[in-house]
């Protein structure tokens, strides 16, 4: 029977494609060697040591005047004359406002001269006591007079003394509430009046921590309206009752205010200092939150890093408190962490490499060619051809 060469080229394809095949594989794993390994990650580290540290309170009060008032009218009066300007400072017992007292100071005349003539019988009669001219009983009848005219007199001037509204206390003025002309009654604000050259800060304290509380204790205080400046201050008085609805007490800190910075209802950020003493502290950039997991990266000896869980205490002006986890001498990841892996070898260094929040893109890997034979069908041998005729 003849042969047929071309019966054989099926296996012969296959057997090819099978080489070829091999030859790829073993050419993609020599160039996955050590020669074309990952370098390490450029990164920041830090050692983290002991640090002295201080508990703070934090809380916010509002501020108030060390001397307070609202100035009002005592009587139903014109305005006469006005004796200031809105957010001028004034001494104690200034006079502010003039009302109109015509009337009220010829009634005092009146009764002025009235108890002048009645001091004047009361002293002719006590000659004629002594004399046994007139009864004592008259006597006592004129001293009564006379000290009745004293006593109108006197409240002729209270009522005169009314007219004129004074400063209880030295301060500055508010925005002045009324002109020369116009008619007050009791009741009718005038300016207001506050000592603001200390001003009164109170603010509530938990429960939990009323046992750290004592007075003289040094606070500090911040407002928004001046960013950049902080507020020294002492704790002055701490309140008898607990607030049974928030469980806490308040406390009221008193801060000098030479420069009247601070105005009364204005909202401070309270700090109360307690005692020092030495923590573990780390940068807040090195802290990474995932769900409920708070860690940071440690550096092992041998270069690369691992994930230390901790246990972080108070946050503070870029510094965080570690309670667990993580030991005096241990060297974490400060910058560089958003592109760290379980162990993954680093390297010191700083620049853009080392930014925790960019992670170099990875590129995408190349795809290498299709070797012969490889995601291919096994191609179809030609048709065999048909047999010669006998």
């Amino acid at each position: 029977m003849p042969s047929h060469p071309r019966v054989l080229l099926l296996p012969t394809l296959l057997l090819g494609g099978a080489c070829l095949l091999l030859a790829g594989c073993g050419n993609d794993a020599a160039s996955a060697g050590p020669a074309n390994a990952a370098p390490a990650a450029v990164v920041s580290t830090q050692q983290v040591s002991l640090q002295p540290w201080n508990d703070t309170i934090s809380a916010l009060g509002t501020a108030t005047a060390r001397e307070s008032v609202t100035i009002t009218a005592k009587v139903s009066e014109t305005v006469e004359r006005v004796h200031f300007d809105s957010g001028d400072e004034v001494a104690a017992g200034a006079t502010l406002i003039t009302l109109s007292g015509n009337q009220q100071r010829a009634a005092l005349q009146a009764a002025e001269a009235e108890a002048k003539e009645a001091e004047q019988q009361y002293r002719r009669g006590s000659e004629l006591v002594q004399q046994q001219l007139i009864a004592r009983s008259q006597l006592d009848s004129q001293r009564a007079t006379r000290d009745a005219t004293l006593a109108r007199v006197a409240q002729m001037r209270a009522d005169i003394g009314d007219r004129s509204i004074r400063a209880p206390f030295a301060g500055v003025l508010g925005i002045r509430r009324v002109s020369p002309g116009a008619l007050v009654t009791p009741g009718t604000v005038v300016a207001t009046l506050d000592d603001i050259s200390r001003v009164h800060v109170d603010f509530p304290v938990p429960e939990v921590h009323i046992a750290l509380l004592a007075p003289g204790q040094s606070i500090v205080g911040t407002s928004v309206a001046y960013p950049d400046r902080s507020f020294e201050g002492e704790v002055s008085s701490i309140d008898t009752r607990i607030d049974p609805g928030t469980r806490a007490v308040l406390v009221r800190g008193d801060f000098p205010n030479p420069e009247h910075r601070l105005r009364p209802g204005m909202l401070l950020q309270v700090e109360l200092a307690q005692s020092q003493r030495d923590a573990l502290v780390v940068p807040e950039i090195a802290v990474v939150q995932v769900g409920n997991e708070t860690f940071v990266w440690r550096v092992k000896d041998d270069q690369t890093v691992e994930r230390a869980t901790i246990t972080v205490g108070e946050r503070r002006a870029g510094s965080v408190e570690v309670l667990d986890g993580l030991a005096a001498g241990d060297r974490i990841v400060v910058e560089g962490t958003g592109k760290l892996r379980p162990g993954m070898a680093v390297s010191e260094g700083s620049g853009p490499q080392a930014e925790p929040d960019r992670p170099p893109m990875q590129p995408e890997q190349a795809r290498p060619p299709a070797q012969p034979g490889q995601d291919r069908q096994p191609a179809t041998p030609p048709a065999r051809p048909a047999a010669p005729a006998g």
